[in-house]
């Protein structure tokens, strides 16, 4: 039996709609942005990608590793195809479209691999290839909002269902989820700060 979840943050209709339009186009745009460095660095070897902005932040060297060519191809083409489907859905969604619930569950499996596969890419730019592409950065942001709040409205609506011990707990995710998502982006910032240090104390 599905249940609903009278809280005050509702994850739902034109909120929902306006969130997957939002990850979607600025997803789509930072890959579209990588796309463009990459298709100039083949054009010319030469070429100095406008992300590289110092020692630890830039993305020429992140495009050319293994890491930026997982399934032989550059990551980014990922990037064009499901953001662009996340901004379509977005957009039916705020013009009134009553999604299946099926689609929801697709786009929450679609967001977990991606969230997963940000959180592998995260790890390997800071301990394997040691800089920040500042364009991966802001697909990591959005893909763990879009995850975030397509999980919770999932669960809220019943879409995925809730074992009856865990509604109180739900309930407290529900009701603290900005804290919660902004708790994940700063553990994530510490990471960045804390294995760059020396050269951000440097800049001080």
């Amino acid at each position: 039996m599905r249940t609903a979840y009278p809280v005050h943050h509702r994850f739902r209709g034109r909120r929902m709609g306006l969130l997957l339009t939002l990850t979607g186009v600025v997803g789509w745009l930072a890959a579209f942005r990588l796309a463009v460095e990459d298709w100039r660095v083949l054009e010319n070897p030469d070429y100095q990608v406008s992300c590289d902005i110092s020692p630890v932040v830039g993305c020429g060297s992140t495009m050319a590793s293994a890491q930026g060519n997982v399934f032989g191809f550059p990551n980014m083409l990922l990037g064009l195809g499901a953001f662009a489907a996340v901004t379509a859905l977005g957009v039916a969604v705020l013009g009134g479209a009553l999604l299946h619930r099926w689609v929801w569950l697709g786009l929450n499996a679609g967001a977990l691999a991606g969230v997963v596969f940000a959180h592998w890419l995260i790890y390997e730019s800071l301990y394997v290839l040691g800089r920040i592409c500042p364009y991966c950065a802001v697909v990591w942001l959005v893909t763990i909002a879009l995850f975030w709040y397509v999980t919770l409205r999932n669960l809220r609506s019943g879409t995925i269902p809730v074992p009856a011990a865990g509604r109180g707990l739900l309930i407290l995710v529900l009701d603290t989820h900005g804290l919660l998502l902004a708790a994940w982006y700063g553990l994530i910032a510490v990471l960045v700060l804390t294995r760059f240090w020396p050269y951000w104390s440097g800049l001080l």
